[in-house]
């Protein structure tokens, strides 16, 4: 019989996990989202599971262009045959991908990243470049789209957690506002040079944040 074989999508910027593991692990019912649910989890019921990580810089450059660079991490991979990573390839400029762990084989075709005999507890990390960044209506306002985020299994979705990181040089940018805001499951930092959210979840989650020049 052959394995499922994962497909993670990047629409706009971060990647879109839809990750399809072999089995499940030892959860409770409830612990799984159902489509159209979104839920916020102030406990991970699963730790140690897959996580998934994103750190983009943006400079002054950015606001003109729209390009940013990104890496993106799937760490505490599902064992499988085969892992597609794959990216908008209208928004994507170059991907490269920066390391592995416990993954036979892994190359870039297109605009994936294809990865061969990935082990449990696998991890890879791309670096790319991509238009990601969306000037706002009125002008001095930009907005970075992450998702949609998931752990699909099944017909349903499994725990997963997400820490976004943003920076950018001191006094560029501030954060205006941030989907979804700070709350229980949801974690926001944000500081002058950057912003971190750490959201733990379950479910289809699409994060926004927007960001404006700061008042003099």
């Amino acid at each position: 019989m052959t394995a499922p074989r994962p497909l993670f999508a990047l629409p706009a910027l971060a990647l879109a996990a839809a990750l399809c593991p072999l089995s499940a692990p030892a959860l409770e019912l409830q612990d799984v989202a159902q489509e159209g649910e979104l839920r916020f989890l102030a406990v991970r019921p699963d730790p140690g599971a897959y996580w998934y990580a994103s750190q983009v810089r943006i400079d002054a450059e950015s606001l003109e262009t729209g390009l940013v660079h990104l890496r993106t991490c799937h760490h505490a991979l599902d064992p499988n045959r085969r892992i597609v990573v794959a990216f908008n390839r209208q928004r994507v400029q170059s991907i490269d991908i920066a390391s592995t762990e416990g993954i036979g084989r892994a190359w870039v075709e297109d605009h994936r990243v294809e990865l061969a005999d990935v082990q449990r507890g696998g991890k890879v990390c791309i670096d790319l470049r991509s238009r990601a960044l969306e000037p706002v209506e009125g002008g001095g306002r930009w907005r970075l789209h992450a998702g949609p985020l998931m752990r699909r299994y099944l017909d349903g979705y499994l725990p997963m957690q997400a820490k976004l990181a943003f920076e950018w040089p001191a006094g560029l940018l501030r954060v205006a506002a941030t989907v979804p805001p700070a709350q229980p499951g949801v974690q926001v930092n944000a500081q002058g040079n950057g912003l971190a959210m750490d959201i733990v979840f379950a479910g289809r989650l699409s994060a926004t944040v927007e960001l404006e020049r700061p008042v003099p």
